[in-house]
């Protein structure tokens, strides 16, 4: 791993030319170090989380790792390059699968790591995927290492307006408008745009953030997530479903693929109550047993309900699978 940018760290938008290996600048982390590391049911791809992130955004769900370590939580931390690539296609080739994806918090933070990781895994499985989730906030040398590294990108862009952007994140919004334009120009690496959904602070401006994407490629995936309370909006309300239908159908005026999700129901969905209703949740969930009996559960080091990333548990779209769990 080349130690030369981290001690001048200029890897993001808020330059802060700082050595990382004494110091902090914006992001409040020093080298490099992970939070977990995990198979990822959604995208197929094994997927490693890094600590910190040069924003602070209000509805941050995964605030406890993007704001370490100010939040004090203990994590797995520091992992040599070479022995983290060889767990991770290990468990690729278990898994049948060929993506590495990097997330946090903010994960090109800390490029010069995530390259030497990936270099050292394709020595291993030369045919392997890169992805990164991203904010978009990197510099213009930064992206254009990010976008020749990868095989997809996805790029979050908070709101259109500059206050907005402020307001919600803490960082201005004109980086990450040229990035994205930068990266819809490589658009055969993106995989998708997207947005959280924010009532009454940003979902004004999605409208203007589909246009802009439109603006340069109408075929571009641009993908609305209905934002849930937490964080510094914990008490905030999230979109219902017909708010979420309204902003979708003005996104497919100007943009061919827009996919929405994530609503805050007013109701649950099921017509049980009581410890039926838990029932029928756990089993959305993958839960095997109808006792619900962890302790005697043959499955329980390994529980397909803890595993389930829960997005993927909408009782309107999942249909539960019924077993005894025996």
């Amino acid at each position: 791993m080349s130690m030369k940018d981290f001690e001048d760290c200029n890897l993001c938008e808020w330059n802060c030319g700082i050595n990382r290996k004494e110091e902090v600048g914006v992001c409040n982390v020093k080298m490099p170090e992970i939070a977990y590391t995990c198979l990822a049911e959604s995208l197929k791809s094994y997927s490693i989380t890094l600590l910190g992130c040069n924003f602070r955004c209000l509805y941050c769900n995964a605030y406890r790792l993007s704001q370490y370590p100010a939040t004090n939580w203990f994590y797995r931390g520091y992992v040599d390059p070479k022995d983290l690539a060889k767990e991770a296609v290990d468990k690729l080739r278990e898994a049948g699968l060929e993506k590495l994806g990097f997330t946090g918090g903010e994960p090109t933070i800390h490029l010069p790591y995530i390259e030497e990781v990936v270099k050292e895994s394709k020595k291993l499985m030369p045919e392997l995927k890169i992805g990164v989730t991203t904010n978009g906030f990197a510099t213009k040398e930064s992206m254009e290492r990010i976008v020749d590294m990868c095989s997809y990108i996805t790029l979050e862009i908070n709101a259109f307006n500059d206050d907005t952007h402020l307001a919600l994140s803490g960082a201005p919004v004109e980086p990450v408008l040229r990035n994205a334009e930068y990266l819809i120009r490589n658009k055969s690496k993106v995989r998708a745009f997207k947005t959280v959904v924010v009532p009454k602070i940003n979902d004004s401006e999605i409208e203007a953030i589909a246009q802009f994407i439109a603006s340069f490629d109408a075929s571009i995936p641009y993908h609305l997530v209905g934002f849930r309370p937490s964080f510094m909006l914990y008490y905030h309300p999230g979109p219902s479903t017909s708010e979420l239908e309204a902003i979708a159908s003005t996104c497919k005026r100007y943009l061919e693929n827009v996919e929405w999700g994530g609503e805050s129901p007013k109701e649950t969905g099921f017509d049980e109550s009581g410890a039926a209703l838990a029932m029928r949740y756990a089993e959305l969930a993958g839960c095997v047993r109808r006792d619900r009996n962890c302790g005697l559960c043959n499955m329980n080091k390994r529980c397909p309900a803890i595993l389930r990333e829960p997005w993927l548990c909408n009782p309107k779209e999942v249909k539960i699978a019924k077993h005894n769990g025996t």
